[in-house]
């Protein structure tokens, strides 16, 4: 089976080719609109689209139909019809040849009744696009390069800080790449509204005050690259009132989110080892796509940026754009990271003498750590923490890395790599 003409090949697309020729199931997880049905279906000689009523009952009627079809068969938002996922456990159980099903979900359920398929069907997590992914760049330097100490330092871009700016606002969801930027931004908005009036209630989880929910979306979008408290956020989802939403609210609201894959906090990094102490557990606030943040603070690209013509532009707020280019930064590398089998998360010491926004770490104790800078130059005090990291760490640093808004990338003296994020591919 091919892909259509009119297919954009996803960084997941290798990982796929790797793997389904050898395992007989695989599970693209992530939140809707990310990609995953066009991405699995390209590969399906059957498909079963379980959000269709139609389907849900015929399968209903007969579910045998569900692994007996021609494979590879896709099980497309297998969570909105329960006995889907057992089913296909139960057939590769029967029969593990490889290249069986393929299955797709944008949402893991609360309580599920079904077994979690471990060892039967392996679960790939698929985000929005990255910037090579929306055709906007080609990339010059790997991240798995960096990882194995192999990576060419190189290449220039002609991606600036209000092209950047742009592509945070715009977002990588692959069915709003072509349209106009108010037909982009209304399609952005109605996301923005379905996520707390039908993607959360289908998942499971009632949502008694929708006007409230949202203003807890909207804190964490604020809240956006930070380790900002719970306690702060609840506060922020309440501005002027003295009754904030309590924890035993929010603590649902979250978990929903994160369980439809909207909320997508970076975990703080633990290595296991004694020398480095006193680490903080905090996640990073970021969800889905920098785009949603915006979506949901009612910000473009000409309230993030002031200039133009013959002023230069500059950011109007640059600490709230700098969080917006990091979470841009973040889901890239988070998918470059996957491809190369390898997990991302951050550092900070419970101080806060020390903190580095990402570090990649992959097999045989390999690490990258990588800053994120809304500037297009470099100083010294921009790698302060990753030199102190490699003092530390030695040989298991594999790299480090500044990601910026610059037009070159290059080796500094002190063996940092200086890399425009539209440089950076997996």
């Amino acid at each position: 089976m091919g892909n259509p003409e009119s297919y954009t090949r996803r960084v997941i697309d290798g990982e796929l080719d790797e793997l389904l020729p050898y395992l007989p199931a695989i599970a693209l997880d992530g939140a809707k609109g990310v990609g995953k049905t066009a991405t699995a279906g390209g590969r399906a000689a059957t498909t079963y689209r379980l959000d269709d009523p139609a389907t849900r009952e015929l399968l209903a009627a007969d579910p045998t139909r569900l692994t007996a079809a021609r494979e590879p068969i896709l099980v497309d938002e297998h969570q909105r019809w329960e006995p889907a996922w057992d089913l296909v456990r139960r057939s590769v159980d029967d029969d593990s040849r490889p290249g069986r099903f393929l299955l797709t979900g944008s949402a893991t359920m609360p309580h599920p009744s079904s077994h979690s398929g471990a060892g039967r069907i392996v679960r790939l997590p698929m985000r929005p696009m990255t910037l090579p992914e929306r055709g906007l760049t080609t990339p010059t330097v790997s991240l798995a390069g960096l990882l194995s100490g192999t990576a060419r330092i190189g290449g220039s871009t002609g991606i600036a800080l209000a092209d950047y700016t742009q592509a945070i606002v715009r977002g990588g969801f692959p069915g709003m790449q072509t349209l106009p930027d108010r037909p982009a931004r209304a399609a952005l908005a109605g996301y923005a509204d379905l996520i707390v009036d039908r993607d959360v209630p289908e998942a499971g989880f009632g949502v008694r005050n929708p006007a409230q929910m949202r203003a807890w979306l909207r804190a964490i979008a604020a809240a956006t690259a930070t380790t900002a408290t719970w306690e702060t956020l609840r506060d922020a989802a309440s501005p002027g009132r003295s009754d904030p939403p309590p924890r035993s609210t929010t603590g649902p609201w979250t978990d929903a989110l994160t369980r439809t894959w909207v909320y997508d906090p970076l975990p703080a990094w633990q290595p296991g080892f004694s020398h480095l102490k006193r680490l903080a557990a905090s996640p990073k606030h970021h969800l889905v796509d920098p785009a949603l943040a915006c979506t949901l603070l009612a910000l473009t690209a000409d309230d993030l940026l002031a200039g133009g013509g013959p002023k230069p532009v500059i950011p109007r707020d640059g600490a709230f754009l700098g969080s917006l280019f990091e979470s841009l930064a973040t889901l890239s590398v988070r998918v470059f990271a996957q491809a190369a089998e390898a997990q991302v998360g951050h550092l900070r010491r419970r101080d806060g003498d020390h903190e580095i926004d990402l570090i990649v770490h992959g097999t045989g104790r390999r690490r990258v750590a990588i800053e994120v800078k809304l500037s297009r130059l470099v100083t010294d005090t921009d790698v302060k923490h990753l030199l102190w990291l490699k003092g530390l760490l030695g040989d298991e640093l594999a790299d480090m890395v500044i990601l910026t808004t610059g037009g070159d990338a290059y080796r500094r003296r002190d063996g940092v790599a200086v890399v425009p994020l539209a440089l950076l591919g997996p």
